[in-house]
């Protein structure tokens, strides 16, 4: 049954490949990402996500690089710490000519060193002969473009398609186009320096001979352009570097910066800050962090929101890029189609052209129904952490139409919940953040009939409305204030009555369209103790039952326990293990006091991170059992890196340091820290609380943790509770 119904899902990811068996190197700048297999090359298989990749459209699907008619052997690829370059080393294979080796392998070490700026993908191809011959180097690059919209890379079919255009050719290279159905003039340019030997329809050719001990060098750039969207800049190597490197240490100086005594540790909060960092594009309303590579990279609204609720202690702004993108985007009017209604926040938006055709309902969609009430709750979040008085101030009317979406459109049918229902012929079936198919069901297996009122949204809704107090008696609506707050402590306790169920020691997943509780144990409550709508007794059980074997892993907490009749530990959403549900349940058992909890959490991704390439943990990965010595096992079509799953060891670390700052008041609290056995010291620098700037060391002790004050630049007040 759940193989059907995956496949009846119109999004479905095709998995004829494993990105975990690929070994692919990525990188994103802007709207821009590519996707290498570790030679640096792009084969064309469809589908399939290699290719470079911009604004959703694949314009490179092909990128093979030989010398002669061979394939050079691999030496390494490594990304560098900071994402912003990819270098491959490579060198010849036994090179035959009459039976005999013409070129011992070995003879020659070539360097590739690939970056990515303003749509653009420059790279730099360096030779060294290390024989004591003169070699006759003939290198050959072969390419081509498909013009495959990204939901076709993942395996969507089309019945019709644009054309291809003829490919022009220009001083060292050609030009790619193609014209889609939606009448947009898609170019790729592919330009070589010095000029190449032979330039053909579908591939370059570069000669010179190489003496002893010689170099040579030759830079590439492969530019994406969409007609009349954007004017194509072309910079040398040199100067786009120097660009992208000045954009991306601009960006991170904001952040504070941890380091532990723990070099692994390092490199895991490394590696994640990075990653989100990569995933950040600049958007008219500020820093937006796209939810994933390769097959999310996009603003998605819950995603965007998550990702910048985990990151907000280390830096607030993003919190302000996506609160002020959301409100841009926010719904305004009805529309079934877009599973739209005014107050809205957006799911996600995509371009390219199936998008513009109305191929997928995707090109700007509403069809989720959580992203609401957490935009209200990261207002409140940004608001505490920042002291920001006058841009919440001028989000107030946003805030305002959340809630009335909440009131109006959340609960249409009056059952005192927070519902969903699919409008859109096309949307997603289910709206939370578990939104395949097979998603949401009763206990015996079957599917729940909507409109479906799911446990956590109640939550995000309770902790909404309390957010929304504050800043109403901010803007100076005191009776709205206190209207708000008894809205919410009467939704508290309709929820324990009707979700609650004691043989699970935890709440339903769910109500189905009947009012009939969905008894699964499931990670969801996890979300309810981060809304704080769980009683305080009720809370403790649902964290315990998550640390049992039957939900944790020993790598983490499974999105549902081993018990239930749908659970398999490859699945999407039943039975694997996300590192971003993780973070938020961790962050909700510190919140009830037991940082037991939320130290095991961190634990337990942490080790997982030591066995994953580049310590960078993906969306997703399997959930069964940890075995001594093993490492996690992979999801075949996970994106890596994910937006809230890089973000996710800053919240983790904050649920156990118990770390809050109130902006308004210049204040940061320790409430009860604890540390790993892992972490004897954590130092943070250039923490902004206010205006203030601070750097703080904390020491772990037998029984508690110690912070001492190392620098401070202003007025701020730390309090440490035990």
């Amino acid at each position: 049954m759940n193989d059907v119904i995956r496949w009846n899902d119109n999004f479905y990811i095709l998995a004829s490949s494993s990105m975990a068996d690929d070994r692919v190197e990525v990188l994103k700048q802007g709207e821009t990402f590519v996707v290498f297999d570790r030679y640096g090359d792009i084969h064309q298989v469809l589908p399939g996500p290699q290719g470079l990749y911009h604004e959703g459209t694949r314009f490179l699907s092909r990128f093979e690089f030989s010398i002669g008619d061979q394939r050079p052997l691999l030496l390494s690829a490594t990304v560098k710490e900071d994402n912003a370059l990819l270098t491959v080393d490579l060198t010849n294979p036994d090179i035959m000519q009459n039976g005999r080796p013409s070129l011992p392998r070995g003879a020659l070490h070539i360097r590739r060193m690939k970056f990515l700026w303003q749509g653009t993908c420059y790279e730099r191809l360096c030779l060294h002969n290390y024989s004591l011959a003169e070699i006759p180097v003939i290198l050959s690059f072969a390419f081509d473009a498909d013009y495959a919209d990204l939901f076709e890379a993942r395996g969507r079919q089309r019945t019709h398609r644009g054309r291809r255009l003829d490919t022009v050719h220009i001083d060292g290279g050609i030009v790619l186009a193609y014209e889609g159905l939606d009448h947009t003039v898609r170019r790729t340019h592919v330009r070589c320096t010095p000029v190449p030997s032979k330039v053909t329809s579908d591939g370059l050719v570069l000669e010179a001979p190489l003496a002893p001990h010689a170099d040579a060098t030759w830079d590439l750039t492969i530019a994406c352009e969409i007609e009349k969207r954007r004017t194509q800049v072309f910079l040398s190597y040199e100067h786009a570097c120097a660009e992208a490197d000045r954009t991306l240490q601009e960006a991170r100086s904001h952040d504070c910066h941890i380091y532990t005594s723990n070099e692994q540790f390092n490199d895991w909060l490394n590696r994640s800050a990075a990653d989100l960092h990569m995933l950040i594009s600049d958007t008219t309303e500020g820093p937006y962090p796209y939810a994933g590579v390769p097959w999310f990279s996009t603003p998605f609204g819950r995603d965007g929101i998550i990702t910048a609720l985990e990151f907000l202690w280390v830096n607030p702004t993003l919190a302000r890029g996506v609160l002020a993108y959301l409100a841009a985007t926010q719904a305004t009017e009805v529309n079934p189609e877009q599973d739209a209604e005014i107050g809205k926040i957006l799911h996600e938006t995509r371009s390219g052209e199936m998008a513009a055709l109305g191929e997928i309902p995707f090109g700007r969609y509403y069809g989720s129904v959580d992203a609401t009430p957490l935009f209200i709750i990261l207002a409140g979040a940004y608001y505490e952490r920042s002291g920001d008085r006058a841009f919440v101030q001028a989000l107030w009317p946003n805030i305002q139409l959340a809630l009335h979406w909440i009131d109006r459109y959340g609960d249409p049918t009056g059952t005192g919940f927070v519902t969903y229902d699919r409008r859109s012929s096309h949307g997603l079936v289910h709206q939370g953040w578990k939104d395949s198919q097979d998603a949401v069901f009763h206990a015996d297996g079957t599917a729940a009939i909507g409109p479906i009122a799911l446990c956590e949204v109640q939550a995000y809704v309770y902790q909404a409305k309390r957010k929304a107090a504050d800043l109403a008696r901010l803007v100076g609506e005191a009776e709205r204030a206190e209207g708000l707050r008894m809205e919410a402590a009467s939704l508290r306790e309709r929820f324990e009555d009707a979700f609650w169920c004691e043989e699970l020691d935890s709440y339903a997943l769910a109500l189905d369209g009947n009012g009939r509780p969905c008894r699964i144990r499931s990670s969801n409550p996890g979300h309810c103790l981060f809304g704080g709508i769980a009683g305080q007794e009720h809370g403790l059980r649902v964290a315990r039952s998550l640390l049992t074997d039957e939900f944790f892993s020993g790598w983490g907490i499974r999105t549902i326990a081993t018990s239930e009749q749908r659970y398999n530990p490859m699945s999407y959403h039943n039975g694997s293990v996300w590192p971003h549900d993780n973070a938020l349940i961790a962050a909700g058992m510190a919140g009830y006091g037991y940082k037991e909890g939320a130290k095991k959490i961190l634990t337990g991704l942490f080790d997982a991170s030591l066995f994953i390439n580049l310590h960078r943990l993906p969306e997703l990965f399997c959930g069964f059992s940890r075995r001594p010595g093993e490492s996690p096992t992979l999801y075949p079509t996970a994106c890596a890196p994910q937006a809230w799953a890089s973000a996710a060891p800053f919240l983790l670390l904050q649920s156990c340091l118990g770390l809050q700052i109130e902006g308004t008041c210049r204040r940061l609290s320790f409430n009860s820290p604890v540390l790993p056995p892992f972490l004897e010291r954590v130092e943070i620098n250039n923490l902004a609380i206010g205006d203030a700037r601070v750097d703080l060391i904390l020491d772990r002790y037998p029984q508690d943790v110690g912070v001492t004050v190392a620098r401070r630049d202003g007025e701020a007040e730390i309090v440490v509770a035990k």
